[in-house]
């Protein structure tokens, strides 16, 4: 930590930093971009705090990207607390905040979109922190990690943190092909040691066992003996083994000091049952002094709320429970009671919050102990075992460092579970990052707006997903970009001299880059294959003249959603314009809703004709350009429109409470996230509609739904 300390002269540890935090720091200090695969909890934040700090000193700019506005408005709390709300900005889909700060926390989405419109504000830019990187793998949201890495300015340099992934070494060769030197630090080793264990209940015994997982580096074997014990009896149709309740569990963990617990459930529902239960179980898990700390917490949290609207949300209840110690976490949940219990848990005031697998996405909030009731999960088509990643996600939480000693990992034993599926997790170390990367509409036309018809195609071959495919791909794309510079340098020089050597320079050169070409040529380009066949529905809709942008493809270049090409040529089409604010809402909303799997479809509701007409053609523009897309890629890509929010987003836009508003097939969490959705596109609406009235109506329809519940953040609570 010492040499550190000397060569930075800025800032000291109240701990001594670990050898893969000095490492990061050595390399930022030296100008390197670095990637940190550590686990959770191992203090990865502490690498990019420094990167912070070194922009700060330099007089430079720094951008920090989160996957999500929660872990989003979460980093800003952080950063303003340690360098004042002078020098720190935000800028997610809700909120605005100093952007023209030195430092400034976005959704990497923000940043993506920054780079594509050549902002002025990336020219101070020195460092980019994208944290969460392990995201490039996320089927939606992935490519836009990508996107940004390949895009930014040749300048900027990186620090990206990571879960723990097996290959980092190839992962750390694609960034530094596309960036320049970078150095790659990895932590295997937790910051405080986990104990795995089983728990069940024994029929022979009052109270709940709990067996070690491991016994050194391998399988316990009473393991694999309580698995044979449990088929014979089967067969014999007795049963010595049982499935422990919740409140057994916590109960138990209580008597062994283990507390405070995360405990995962893959249910919303789940979590909300599994609260009640153990709140109205009497159990004593918080003391009068703690009750009275919990209270003072909450309240800057829920003071925004109205009485109707804590009535509507269900507040008298979620205060009973949070006060005894127990909450439940998940999307579903209004996110002033979500971020109320984040702040009572992080203090040690909530004992037990049962949560879905959100929480293990970044959010700071350590236990001494995680459980996990089910080891697998439902994933539209099934249940399936959980990945050895999503495993050591969910129990990276277990163990605060600094307080616990030890981190308990508890899997509940059922009847179907096998011990050696658990074992199988525990032990497993190779979490490999696959990229998801693919081209979007919008990705083409920016493409298209930026470069040549070969560059584009050559950004596609710079993905880590071409990468992956066929790692020669990028240092020949590199390569070819390098040669075609040259190229251009010799053949000016050439003209100007005339010289028989500038000539023979110039052949040499023009033979590398057409070898290049033909030695690209011979790989197997599927992302270029799709490119231009997205390219080609683009042409066949009118959006392309040639390699040039047509007016709608330059409205589709600022549209950044799922549905980019169908909101494109709804709002082209004029289906948008004239619709009253509340009509227009449900509209997009017919654009950012999807039902959630297992979910009983909704049966859209039409509060009036127009509205219903409007739908229709709506449904009409996605037929067409369904038919185009199966003839040019084979398949349909753009999702169909969902009404099944519409009459929600109709009555929330036309200034109704929320307690008139909410129905029984919609959570008050999902409520503000379908709002903001429907926000969000309003205001990228509003940028790049055609007609100034549509506009106006956008923007109208953002400043109206930006309200009430929609608007309580833990940003108002901090003041």
């Amino acid at each position: 930590m010492s040499s550190v300390e000397a060569a930075t002269g800025r800032h000291t540890y109240p701990f001594e930093l670990d050898r893969f935090q000095v490492e990061a720091i050595e390399a930022i200090e030296a100008g390197a971009s670095v990637l940190v695969a550590a686990p959770t909890g191992a203090g990865k934040t502490v690498i990019a705090e420094h990167a912070v700090r070194v922009a700060l000193a330099a007089g430079r700019r720094v951008f920090y990207t989160a996957p999500i506005k929660a872990l989003s408005n979460q980093k800003y709390s952080d950063l303003v607390a340690e360098h004042g709300p002078k020098f720190v900005g935000l800028l997610t889909g809700d909120n605005a905040i100093n952007p023209s700060a030195p430092v400034v926390v976005m959704t990497t989405e923000v940043l993506r979109n920054m780079i594509y419109a050549d902002s002025p504000d990336l020219g101070e830019l020195a460092w980019v922190i994208l944290d969460e990187v392990h995201y490039l793998q996320d089927p939606y949201r992935g490519p836009v990690w990508e996107e940004v890495i390949i895009h930014a300015p040749p300048a900027v340099r990186f620090v990206c943190l990571s879960a723990t992934v097996s290959n980092v070494g190839e992962i750390r060769s694609w960034i530094g092909e596309l960036r320049g030197s970078v150095q790659a630090v990895t932590e295997t080793r937790r910051p405080v040691s986990l104990d795995s264990l089983v728990c069940f209940g024994d029929n022979e015994r009052a109270n709940l066992r709990f067996l070690p997982v491991l016994v050194g580096d391998r399988p316990n074997p009473e393991g694999e003996r309580i698995d044979r014990d449990r088929r014979r009896r089967r067969g014999a149709g007795g049963r010595r083994w049982r499935a422990p309740d919740r409140v057994a569990v916590i109960e138990a963990l209580a008597r062994r000091r283990m507390l405070p617990a995360i405990y995962f459930i893959f249910s919303r529902a789940g979590c909300d049952d599994a609260a009640r239960l153990v709140a109205r179980a009497g159990l004593e898990l918080t003391t009068p002094a703690e009750r009275d700390l919990i209270a003072e917490v909450v309240e800057p949290f829920v003071a925004s709320l109205g009485r109707n609207d804590r009535r509507a949300v269900g507040y008298e209840a979620w205060s009973a429970q949070i006060l005894s110690g127990v909450a439940a976490h998940h999307a579903g949940m209004l996110p002033p009671f979500k971020e109320a219990t984040e702040a009572c848990f992080r203090r040690g005031l909530i004992k037990v919050v049962f949560a879905t697998e959100t929480l293990s996405l970044g959010i700071n909030m350590p236990a001494r102990t995680v459980v996990i009731e089910r080891l697998t999960k439902f994933s539209g088509d099934g249940h399936e075992l959980l990945t050895p990643l999503s495993y050591t996600q969910l129990t990276g939480r277990a163990g605060r460092r600094g307080i616990d000693d030890q981190g308990y990992a508890v899997v509940l034993w059922s009847p179907r579970l096998r011990f050696g599926d658990v074992s199988g997790l525990v032990g497993n170390r190779t979490f490999t990052l696959i990229s998801a990367f693919r081209p979007t509409y919008n990705m083409v036309v920016n493409l298209i707006a930026r470069l040549a018809p070969e560059e584009a195609r050559s950004v596609l071959g710079r993905s880590l997903a071409q990468y992956q495919a066929d790692r020669e791909v990028v240092v020949l794309e590199r390569q070819l970009q390098e040669g075609r510079r040259a190229l251009a340098e010799i053949n000016a020089t050439a003209r100007r001299r005339g010289s028989e050597e500038a000539q023979r320079r110039l052949r040499r050169t023009a033979r590398k880059v057409e070898d290049l070409r033909n030695r690209l040529r011979s790989k197997k380009d599927t992302l270029a294959a799709e490119f231009d066949e997205l390219t080609e529905v683009l042409r066949r809709r009118g959006h392309l003249d040639g390699w040039t942008l047509a007016p709608s493809g330059r409205v589709l270049a600022g549209i950044y959603h799922e549905s980019d090409l169908l909101l494109t040529e709804a709002l082209v089409g004029g289906h948008f314009d004239g619709l009253d604010e509340p009509s227009f809402a449900a509209l997009l909303a017919c654009c950012t809703y999807e039902q959630r799997g297992g979910d009983v479809p909704v049966e859209p509701q039409w509060p009036t004709g127009s509205l219903r007409r409007s739908w229709a053609r709506l449904g009409e523009e996605h037929e067409s350009l369904t038919a185009t897309e199966i003839a040019c890629l084979g398949r349909p890509r753009t999702r169909q429109p969902d009404g099944g929010f519409a009459a929600l987003a109709y009555g929330w836009a036309s200034g109704r409470p929320l307690a008139r508003v909410l129905d029984d097939h919609t959570t008050p969490g999902d409520f503000v996230r379908n709002v903001k959705l429907v926000c969000d596109l309003a205001r990228q609406i509003g940028r790049v509609a055609p007609d100034p009235a549509t506009t106006a109506t956008a923007a109208a329809v953002a400043n109206a739904m930006f309200r009430g519940v929609v608007s309580a953040s833990v940003l108002d609570a901090a003041g």
